[in-house]
């Protein structure tokens, strides 16, 4: 027994010996999961709000549910008065409530019961008068979002009803210029001088925000739904559809909790969610289905962003699916401040008018920074134009070149699975004078990209265990 002891001690010795590789990968493995566990982290940490006890069904404040009569002064009133309570639930029954503006106020959950459709005015004098807000990453005092909350704490909006913004060809969407959108030529349109170019100039000049008056006279859409300067927000089980412009907007906001969200808009500037500014913020179980891309994370436009001088951090998106959207997670354009610290894991990406799974978009005007980005365990049925976007020369308009070279690094694909590349696997396009660094494929695998690899300006790509058209990397 003693010497068959000693043969089995000598036996592991050589097995750990000869395995030596295995042996040596283990830390890598730990790395690893240390990675994702920052991501349990992130979501433990955020706070989710909770609610008294109590009940406001703005029935009983004066709401009917025809879809025609404005029940702007019932949401008011149910929303001042739970809050003036100690807060709890704001209940929208079953039935069809048009409103103008809704404005959160602490500890109020705006709760939609199933059945319940929320109609936004179609008149556009509704959303005055003007409040502090964003349009492309600049501030400004413009028309009140749909959905508004301005430094208040505790709030949500839950159920498993619809807001409908009722933007269309004829409402909102025509300002964004394009024909596509109902836009007829000579009517007004948000690139004619009154509009983004005074709103650019007043960037560039860093006229004080309560200056830069917009709103009525002007054809700058508003955001969807708002949380401006808010601590602990919920956004569950709803859905949103036909929105003006960007969809979910958290601005300036910490511990944001986005869950079991559809979002299903085709409009001008349709994302999907947009945190911006903002921290701790939790994106899951959502179906995002959009005119522009499904979510972007965003920091400020040019001097702005440079002025707040916040960056966008610790995010965690998972459990969704995309669908339509010119990309699946982005970060960009808006993005002088920076994001760091960005975990997408377990969602499905798939749609023949998906442009792109993971994209980073920016310029020297932008400037700005990505760093320490994390994907892993994403399924991609196809995509147009690549699995992963870099692009520091991102511009729709002219002119986008400054002295303000963006800094990329860090990002880091793993567990991948593609069945349609689209127009390239990989698409880089990085800065000479400020290269991308640190792109890293581990067990990613993307199949039928017309081209490969397209890549300029970037560290070498460390692939691991990769492979593009069953060719491995």
């Amino acid at each position: 027994m003693k010497k068959m002891r000693i043969l089995s001690t000598i036996t592991i010795a050589l097995i750990c010996s000869l395995l030596s590789f295995s042996c040596k990968e283990q830390p890598k493995t730990t790395e690893k999961a240390d990675v994702f566990a920052q991501a349990d982290s992130i979501i433990k940490n955020i706070q989710i709000p909770q609610f008294p006890d109590k009940e406001f069904n703005i029935m009983d404040f004066g709401a009917l549910a025809d879809g025609k009569t404005d029940n702007t002064q019932a949401f008011i009133k149910a929303i001042a008065e739970c809050s003036n309570s100690g807060g709890g639930k704001v209940i929208v029954p079953a039935g069809a409530f048009l409103t103008g503006p809704i404005h959160l106020k602490s500890n109020v959950n705006l709760h939609l019961n199933e059945g319940a459709t929320v109609l936004f005015s179609t008149d556009q004098k509704a959303y005055l008068p003007m409040v502090h807000t964003s349009y492309e990453g600049v501030e400004l005092m413009n028309y009140s979002p749909l959905i508004y909350a301005y430094k208040q704490k505790n709030i949500a909006i839950t159920g498993k009803g619809t807001f409908d913004g009722q933007a269309d060809n004829e409402n909102w969407w025509p300002w964004c210029g394009n024909n596509k959108y109902g836009h007829l030529e000579g009517t007004p349109q948000q690139r004619d001088d009154h509009n983004l170019p005074a709103l650019r100039k007043m960037n560039e000049e860093r006229t004080p925000v309560a200056e830069r008056i917009f709103g009525e006279g002007h054809q700058l859409r508003p955001t969807f739904l708002e949380p401006f300067e808010c601590e602990n927000v919920l956004i569950q089980g709803v859905t949103f559809t036909n929105a003006p412009f960007w969809v979910i907007h958290p601005i300036k906001s910490n511990s944001v909790t986005v869950n079991g969200v559809t979002v299903r808009s085709h409009g001008p500037n349709n994302d999907g969610c947009d945190p911006e500014y903002s921290k701790n913020v939790h994106i899951v179980n959502c179906t995002f289905d959009t005119g522009d891309d499904c979510i972007a994370i965003k920091s400020g436009r040019n001097n702005d962003g440079r002025r707040v001088n916040i960056p966008s951090e610790n995010i965690v998106v998972e459990n969704c699916m995309m669908k339509d959207g010119h990309g699946g997670v982005v970060m960009g354009s808006e993005i002088s401040a920076g994001v760091r610290n960005v975990f997408v894991r377990n969602c499905s990406m798939d749609s023949p008018n998906l442009d792109r799974a993971i994209r980073i978009k920016t310029n020297t005007l932008r400037g700005g920074f990505v760093e320490n980005v994390f994907v892993r365990n994403i399924k991609v049925g196809q995509v147009k134009e690549a699995v992963l976007r870099i692009n520091t020369y991102y511009g729709i308009y002219a002119n986008q070149e400054g002295d303000f070279s963006p800094s990329i690094k860090n990002i880091h694909l793993e567990d991948i699975e593609v069945e349609n590349g689209g127009e390239y696997g990989v698409l880089i396009k990085g800065r000479r004078e400020n290269p991308v660094k640190n792109v890293t494929f581990t067990n990613v695998h993307i199949k039928n990209a017309k081209t490969p690899l397209s890549v300029e300006n970037s560290e070498p790509i460390q692939f691991t265990n990769s492979s593009i058209n069953r060719t491995a990397y």
